[in-house]
């Protein structure tokens, strides 16, 4: 792309993205008043009388080859990030906001937003105003309906929200007639509500996953709804794969059907020896990497003793211990090293199954349990680097005893800041 003078645009690109820092939870300083900060930023559009640039948040450009980047390319961008499929759709949609008045926008988008806002007062006023408005759907490109937006998943980003009433904010919207088994045009399509509260990682951190999920059962919501939580996965493989394992439970324990790998993610080891025999080599390898991940000990025993690899993997390196690494369970992990598996096991990321274990401490795992973990690692056999890139303050002083020194010169797989 061709340099541009600072005086084109009113603020001279690029701009540095101030990025966010894990955190397990708000600091406790009575000095001061904390927010957290959502790491979003993607790329900003700089608009100028005869040009536009769209830098990446790693200061690049984000253009097409040599192509200079034009108006009709920072639209699009702009479109797809509010998710509408072009900029005439988005353009249309932001005409009929103005023209209901702005500040709440049309009825819909008032009613999406009272939702994720868990103002049940707003939302009873406006389903009261036009009760048509619970089976209207989004003119976004997922189409949904208002009811999909209780699971804060699949819609757009910023209304991917659970406030603490969200339970009493469904039982709501089913009051007024919501449909239950309609579908929302996300994840491959077909997915209902169920589905999508079930896989949802924001229900399950406020604490009201299973509440919903039971909410909507005793509404005629359908496990066995196909796709319900898209990508073509049943109920409670899709919970398991998108780390909700107490969603993925309930729902087995409600009559949810169990395939080899769902019943190992949860535990059950009877279906598991049913299953055994029918299973191809590769599904009972995954089976076995879900159990480690899920800390189902009895379970990857089990599939030990009858045969399966101990470090089988996919080409990936991330073999069953990976997982359990990732997962910081203990116990599995010293099963596994006690039956053969090799720390040393090269991961498709460019370290091994230790470095993974640093990459975890340093990102939201418990640090103490991680100096444990990495001994159990170490006295197996895995290395630990001379030098690795800082992980936090307990974990590099228990390395740097260890002989490996924190170097602020080093950066995760796919952490390298970019100039």
């Amino acid at each position: 792309m061709p340099r541009r003078a600072k005086d084109q645009f009113p603020i001279a690109p690029p701009i540095e993205p101030m990025l966010a820092k894990l955190a397990e939870a708000l600091p406790d300083d009575g000095a001061f008043l904390f927010e957290p900060k959502w790491d979003g930023f993607r790329a900003i559009v700089f608009r100028g009388a005869a040009d536009v640039y769209i830098q990446s948040r790693d200061l690049k450009p984000l253009d097409r080859g040599k192509r200079t980047c034009v108006l009709a390319d920072a639209q699009f961008v702009i479109a797809r990030a509010h998710g509408f499929e072009s900029w005439p759709k988005f353009s249309a949609h932001l005409d009929v906001l103005t023209r209901a008045g702005g500040g709440g926008g049309a009825p819909f988008e008032a009613a999406a937003q009272a939702i994720v806002d868990g103002d049940e007062e707003k939302l009873r006023r406006l389903l009261r105003e036009q009760p048509d408005l619970i089976r209207a759907r989004s003119e976004r490109e997922h189409n949904a309906t208002l009811l999909h937006y209780v699971s804060a998943n699949g819609v757009e980003g910023y209304r991917q929200n659970t406030p603490q009433n969200i339970v009493r904010i469904t039982e709501i919207l089913l009051e007024a007639g919501a449909e239950v088994e309609a579908e929302a045009n996300v994840y491959g399509g077909g997915c209902t509500t169920l589905g999508l509260v079930a896989t949802s990682a924001h229900p399950r951190q406020a604490g009201v996953q299973n509440p919903l999920i039971q909410l909507l059962l005793d509404h005629g919501a359908e496990i066995e709804h196909p796709n319900l939580a898209g990508n073509d996965h049943g109920a409670v493989f899709a919970c398991l794969a998108n780390g909700c394992p107490e969603a993925a439970r309930y729902l087995a324990d409600r009559g949810a059907r169990l395939d080899l790998v769902s019943a190992a993610g949860v535990g059950r080891l009877d279906v598991v020896q049913s299953r055994f025999d029918r299973a191809s080599v590769p599904e009972l390898e995954m089976a076995m990497r879900y159990a480690a991940a899920y800390g189902h000990g009895n379970v990857v025993t089990c599939m030990l003793d009858r045969g399966v690899e101990v470090d089988a993997h996919t080409g990936d390196g991330e073999t069953a211990l990976f997982y359990a690494v990732l997962s910081g369970h203990l116990d599995v992990i010293r099963l596994l090293l006690a039956r053969g598996a090799r720390p040393g096991v090269r991961t498709r990321w460019g370290g091994d199954i230790v470095g993974a274990a640093l990459w975890r401490a340093g990102h939201g795992g418990d640090p103490d349990l991680y100096v444990k973990l990495i001994d159990v690692l170490v006295a197996a056999g895995g290395a630990l680097p001379d030098r690795h890139p800082p992980v936090n303050g307990i974990v590099d002083d228990a390395l740097a005893r260890r002989g490996s020194l924190a170097d602020a010169g080093r950066y995760w797989w796919g952490e390298e800041p970019r100039r």
